[in-house]
């Protein structure tokens, strides 16, 4: 069944009406300070449309992981502020999440106003593995929006999850796919309904078991599968090389093997590495072959060789999708792998390539490094849920939508 669409919501008319939108402005903090507005950024289309159209507009969505109470640190109220400026109008922070205070903001909204709840995720039904809970939630949300409401849902950074604000809300109101979500469902199909090949896959972050599924999952359908970040160092492992302080997973290391041998042809690992003697900004750094990571030193990042051994191939791809740096990119000293990946992507794209960063620290690192956002052809705000989808997964707040 098609997914209804914001387009349809606002041909069916949203002047005078309460419409609660379910947005992802999980961003990054240092104190209050947004240090990456992306996901703001990137929400703001769906919410300016229906506050021009004349809707009431009730936005919810969560920072962080507080533990089901309130907590300062996770407050919004850095974010209504950031997107206050980024709509150009007011936007009310309400003092809690389904309260007094939330209850009467809403009722007092007038056409074009915007009201932001406070943290999803203060409410432990939220995330509640309680389905009875997290319904309860999803009602008392209902109740801001009244009998005339609508649901939109446009956070895709959470649609892998069964939560109140994104599945069991979906199911008591209208609801409809906001135009990130709307834009991400056409995006993974491209990658997953007959992908243009050669088709490249480049996997970063630190830990296998993060990566394994989707590693298993796409090596039987990609023609090349390239991987770096912490998670290399496993594999490096699975080799019999001494990887020294470097990360490494034992528990995953006959996994890799397996993998290693079953896809021989397809997974493309790093030959050089930059180490350090310290995980920090101004360790002593050189580089060295994978075969000579000195006891006391860890990689954390790949080499020029690789860079260019990498380059050579993205550059030929006709499709890429790339989630997860390939070093720890927040050190100016080891961002090199992960720019110069990002740039052999970009160049790709230029060849008329159809490229995919997958969300998260991907994103990020395309920011922090400077690198044009227009040079790929989409940049995701979901890592989690675009991995899992491209696993094969279902995603409960994507099902509901069709449902």
């Amino acid at each position: 069944m098609a997914v209804q669409t914001l387009d349809d919501l606002l041909n069916a008319g949203v002047e005078g009406r309460a419409v609660l939108v379910r947005s992802d402005l999980n961003v990054p903090l240092d104190g209050d300070r947004i240090t990456d507005p992306g996901r703001i950024l990137a929400s703001a289309p769906t919410l300016k449309a229906l506050a021009e159209a004349g809707a009431k507009v009730i936005v919810t969505a969560h920072l962080g992981r507080p533990k089901g109470e309130p907590d300062p640190q996770y407050s919004l109220a850095p974010v209504a502020v950031k997107l206050a400026e980024v709509l150009g109008r007011n936007v009310q922070l309400a003092g809690d999440v389904v309260g007094q205070d939330a209850l009467a903001r809403a009722e007092g909204l007038t056409d074009g106003d915007v009201l932001l709840l406070e943290n999803i995720r203060f409410d432990p039904r939220e995330t509640s593995k309680d389905e009875a809970e997290r319904t309860k939630l999803a009602k008392a949300l209902v109740e801001l929006v009244g009998d005339d409401g609508a649901f939109v849902s446009d956070g895709f950074g959470v649609v892998h999850r069964a939560q109140a604000s994104v599945y069991e809300v979906a199911k008591l109101l209208p609801h409809y796919a906001g135009k990130l979500v709307d834009a991400e469902i056409e995006v993974l199909g491209k990658l997953t309904e007959e992908p243009e090949r050669p088709y490249a896959v480049v996997l970063g972050g630190s830990k296998v078991s993060d990566k394994l599924a989707v590693i298993e999952a796409l090596a039987p359908k990609v023609d090349t599968l390239v991987i770096g970040g912490g998670m290399y160092y496993t594999f490096l492992a699975a080799q019999g090389v001494s990887v020294g302080n470097s990360l490494c997973e034992e528990s995953m290391i006959d996994t890799c093997k397996a993998l290693l041998e079953q896809y021989a042809d397809v997974i493309h690992i790093p030959q050089d590495v930059v180490i350090a003697d310290s995980f920090s900004a101004d360790a002593e750094s050189k580089i060295v072959s994978v075969l000579e990571i000195p006891d006391g030193w860890m990689g954390l990042d790949i080499g020029p060789q690789s860079v260019r051994r990498f380059a050579a191939i993205l550059t030929s791809a006709k499709t890429v999708f790339w989630n997860g740096p390939m070093g720890v990119f927040e050190f100016e000293k080891f961002a090199a792998g992960t720019k110069g990946v990002a740039e052999a992507i970009i160049e790709a794209t230029g060849k008329g390539a159809y490229s995919v960063v997958g969300g998260g620290d991907s994103a990020a690192a395309v920011r922090q490094l400077g690198l044009p956002e227009d040079g790929f052809s989409h940049i995701s705000t979901g890592g989690g849920a675009s991995l899992e989808y491209l696993e094969g997964k279902e995603l409960p707040g994507i099902a509901v939508l069709e449902g």
